[in-house]
């Protein structure tokens, strides 16, 4: 799925614009947990998550196969970020579909990086569907979510991590689409170590976690978590073949638990997470107070990304979990 080569020019190009992200061991946070915990922060790049790694790469290839004219892709915020940052350097227009009701801070970044935003759809397939029709009568690029460019780009947060965390065991990392788990775990069967890539879902979007357990790909009828990154219905089929193959397991946690997670991470390292950048922490502590994992054996969680609307974050640390109709 991923070569060394393929990995070392991803890395060249990434890092042209992202610096390698830092990966800590956090006292406060080993304490609360009394385990040792490594945080990859992908909070740190210059869009506040992970996404802008495949961005640039898918780019990059886009531009260089001859690609014309305006691109068109579908996202909940993180995602429709990338694209207009990285086609910010090739001077192209990128139409964003989100849903109604997203995030009004990550809508109003992506207008910022050159985005022209469209508002349609109950949720993001809703979204995803409307960026397909536009592709396909409009003209246009289609972005999608998931793509071997992509994966190759978010590659580069893998081979960080592996590389800087120590006796690693496992890493927790959230699934949307799937980049990010399908990075990692292409980087783990690249250099053969022996970790575990755990997977983590809402509970209130579980369709990949389902899918994995039918052994076929099941959607489902909403996806009504706060933590908007991992809020999708419908798994794409090259994500679950890969997931299906390389995971571990996958680990279903509550909002309340992710609101916890949220309020944990700012208290013990004072990082904003959003949603789905805090599901990795709410799964480790949900396996760790389970006995499923040793408290002994070091673990890494991926805070994927910090992009949280501060009326939301200004709930979570009163105590409250956002609610989501």
């Amino acid at each position: 799925m991923l070569t060394q080569q393929e990995l070392q020019d991803a890395q060249d190009i990434v890092y042209q614009h992202v610096s390698p992200t830092p990966c800590y061991q956090w006292p406060l946070l080993a304490e609360a947990l009394s385990a040792p915990v490594w945080v990859k922060h992908e909070n740190h790049t210059p869009t506040g998550a992970f996404k802008v790694r495949g961005g640039l790469v898918y780019l990059h290839h886009l531009i260089r196969s001859g690609q014309q004219g305006d691109l068109v892709t579908a996202t909940r915020g993180n995602h429709g970020q990338s694209i207009p940052f990285a086609a910010r350097m090739y001077d192209r227009r990128v139409h964003v579909y989100v849903p109604e009701g997203n995030s009004a801070e990550k809508n109003a970044a992506m207008r910022e990086w050159g985005a022209e935003l469209h508002v349609v759809g109950a949720d993001f397939d809703e979204a995803r569907m409307a960026a397909e029709a536009h592709a396909e009568t409009k003209g246009g690029h289609l972005v999608g979510s998931f793509h071997p460019w992509l994966i190759q780009g978010v590659a580069t947060y893998g081979l960080e991590l592996f590389s800087s965390c120590a006796d690693l065991k496992r890493v927790y990392v959230p699934i949307g689409m799937g980049s990010g788990a399908a990075s990692l775990i292409a980087v783990r069967d690249l250099f053969d170590l022996d970790i575990e890539v755990i997977g983590v879902v809402a509970e209130a979007a579980p369709a990949m976690a389902r899918s994995l357990s039918a052994g076929k790909i099941e959607e489902t009828d909403s996806a009504l978590t706060f933590a908007d990154g991992v809020a999708t219905r419908v798994p794409h089929p090259d994500a679950f073949a890969i997931m299906q193959k390389g995971l571990a397991r996958v680990v279903q946690v509550s909002d309340d638990q992710i609101a916890d997670a949220v309020r944990l991470l700012f208290r013990a390292t004072h990082n904003v997470a959003e949603g789905a950048g805090a599901a990795a922490l709410a799964a480790l502590q949900k396996e760790l107070t389970a006995g499923l994992v040793a408290h002994t054996e070091q673990s890494a969680v991926v805070l994927t990304g910090g992009n949280i609307d501060a009326e939301w974050f200004q709930q979570i640390l009163a105590g409250q979990t956002p609610l989501v109709a």
